[in-house]
């Protein structure tokens, strides 16, 4: 198939409409077949039950052209595992984890001339996402669901590529114990954004979030997981119930054990540790890996020994293995490349 006439190489990472989408309804207690559609448009109530209650949950995945001509995802079977998760937590009906893939390859597969070529930097960006549906004005879940598939072709998340970030420890609290920070829930989102634009307003790059009972342990930034690297080469990642399964830092952690021979720990992870760390990143399907240059605590600055210029060496080995496989470049582990 014929590519679209797209500067590929110049794509931000934003909303670009593409000719199809995948869209089922759930009503009487069952999904129907859904179909993909030309209609980029969602036509509700005014008091439908995403609007006043924020009942929705989405996920965040990507195709790839690889260096042999395929477009391929990337373990989709996990992001519909997740959303099935995210899903049960907020009391909405499970679109199920085979029809979620399935429905995932139709999508991109119609939209393969969306799909950047190979070496372009650009990937297709795809968005499933799931909400109430129905009116709903008393504090209820809906009865009514629609599940939807779109796509849009993207550049790099971070402008400017790999330049190691700025970040800073947030007085805001993402989320509460035993509350929803570990699903992909669209008012996780809504409530990081007064923090991170403050962020930004203040010059950083992101925020760091600190666990919301203790405030002395590391989470994540709200859009991504933490990856560190200690000063003797071990990769470890912050464990919590309220942080966000990344799939990206799972599979990066099985990665830097069996591909790169580190030792890899997932553990708590506090903040008076960061001045002992070699290396920061943050991790997530957007970027895979982001390097973090230096973390801001109330004035006092942890600048990490990878410097401000460029990838620490064990993240770069990581970003370069896991986006080898993702492209095609090294071998996959069995079920980890899903070719489209």
């Amino acid at each position: 198939m014929e590519k679209k006439n797209i500067d590929w190489a110049n794509l931000g990472f934003s909303y670009i409409q593409t000719d199809f989408r995948f869209v089922a309804n759930y009503k009487n207690g069952a999904w129907d077949e859904g179909a993909l559609t030309e209609d980029a448009n969602v036509v509700i109530n005014e008091c439908a039950c995403v609007l006043q209650y924020a009942q929705t949950v989405f996920e965040g995945m990507k195709a790839y052209t690889t260096a042999d001509g395929r477009i391929v995802t990337f373990r989709p079977d996990l992001n519909g595992e997740r959303m099935e998760q995210s899903a049960k937590r907020l009391e909405m009906p499970v679109f199920p984890k085979d029809k979620f893939v399935e429905a995932v390859l139709k999508t991109i597969r119609a939209n393969e001339a969306y799909v950047p070529p190979y070496g372009s930097g650009a990937t297709l960006y795809v968005r499933p996402f799931l909400f109430g549906s129905n009116s709903v004005i008393g504090v209820k879940p809906a009865e009514e669901y629609q599940f939807r598939v779109f796509t849009t072709p993207v550049g790099p998340y971070f402008k400017g590529g790999v330049k190691p970030l700025t970040i800073r420890v947030s007085d805001f609290d993402r989320a509460a114990p035993r509350g929803t920070g570990h699903i992909k829930a669209g008012l996780n989102y809504a409530m990081s954004l007064y923090a991170i634009m403050d962020a930004h307003k203040q010059g950083y790059d992101e925020n760091m979030y600190l666990d919301a009972s203790t405030r002395t342990k590391v989470e994540e930034t709200g859009g991504a997981n933490f990856l560190f690297v200690t000063k003797d080469g071990k990769v470890v990642t912050p464990k919590s119930d309220s942080i966000l399964p990344s799939i990206t830092r799972r599979s990066l952690m099985q990665v830097a054990r069996e591909y790169l021979g580190l030792e890899a720990e997932e553990r708590e992870v506090y903040a008076d540790e960061l001045k002992d760390f070699a290396e920061c990143g943050l991790c997530g399907t957007a970027a895979v890996i982001s390097p973090v240059g230096k973390v801001v605590n109330h004035g006092n600055e942890i600048c990490f020994p990878s410097g401000m210029n460029q990838m620490g060496p064990v993240t770069q080995k990581l970003y370069d293995t896991l986006t080898g496989i993702q492209m095609g470049t090294i071998k996959a582990p069995e079920g980890w490349v899903v070719e489209v």
